[in-house]
């Protein structure tokens, strides 16, 4: 990912992101139910490394699926520096995507978080790894229990949102968002515009202006921030 660009990104707001696609016409852009887990202070930024589940079948989720060769273990070496990996749980809440064991190996192969619409297990040294995650909670069973894995790097759904392989993940305090790879630039760019705005009529406000035609702001009132701003 260009650096300039994911420094870009990395300077705004998953709020401002979902505004801005809004606009664009895209509703379904933050991921249900991915809130700050462990190491989320930062704000991260990558590109989407998927992985996806299924419901749990008796043939398909057992100890065995381990050592296959479509399995979780399989899928972390192919992760490349730098992504983020997205994990499709389905939502399920009963049983952990990945322990400590498969999250300290994604922190020593560069991945830059996780993000998941399901829960972890082996929450203290999943902790200690220091691996930025987001996700929906901790429980103690294995994946095995309650769902099936069946592949990586290709289209899934996450919290209600489709993530494709490349798609930028940008994950903060208020969970994360996708941002369609095809149109990342131009996001970025109407965010940082967006952002500044937004600093001036916080200034606004603490002036006491009323909000009607202040936010959102009228022609006048953008026409008064470009006279005071220069932007």
């Amino acid at each position: 990912m260009d650096q300039a660009l994911k420094e870009t990104l990395a300077g705004v707001a998953t709020a401002t992101l979902t505004t801005v696609m809004l606009k664009r016409g895209l509703r379904t852009t933050w991921l249900a139910g991915t809130m700050p887990y462990a190491a989320a202070e930062t704000r991260i930024v990558g590109p989407a490394f998927t992985m996806r589940y299924i419901p749990a079948r008796e043939d398909l989720a057992t100890p065995a699926a381990w050592t296959s060769p479509t399995s979780t273990r399989a899928a972390i070496e192919e992760m490349p520096a730098g992504c983020v990996c997205v994990i499709d749980a389905r939502g399920i809440d009963t049983a952990g995507v990945a322990g400590d064991i498969l999250v300290g190996r994604m922190r020593k192969r560069g991945v830059a978080g996780l993000v998941t619409d399901g829960v972890m297990r082996d929450s203290d040294g999943v902790k200690a790894t220091g691996m930025p995650i987001w996700c929906a909670g901790t429980a103690a069973p294995a994946a095995i229990h309650a769902m099936a894995f069946v592949g990586w790097q290709e289209p899934i759904g996450c919290g209600g949102t489709a993530v494709f392989p490349g798609d930028i993940i940008v994950a903060d305090a208020d969970g994360a968002v996708v941002v369609p790879q095809d149109i990342v630039e131009d996001v970025a760019a109407a965010a940082v515009a967006q952002e500044k705005l937004e600093a001036w009529i916080v200034g606004e406000v603490e002036k006491g202006r009323a909000l009607p035609g202040l936010y959102p702001p009228n022609e006048e009132t953008l026409a008064r921030y470009h006279a005071e701003t220069g932007k």
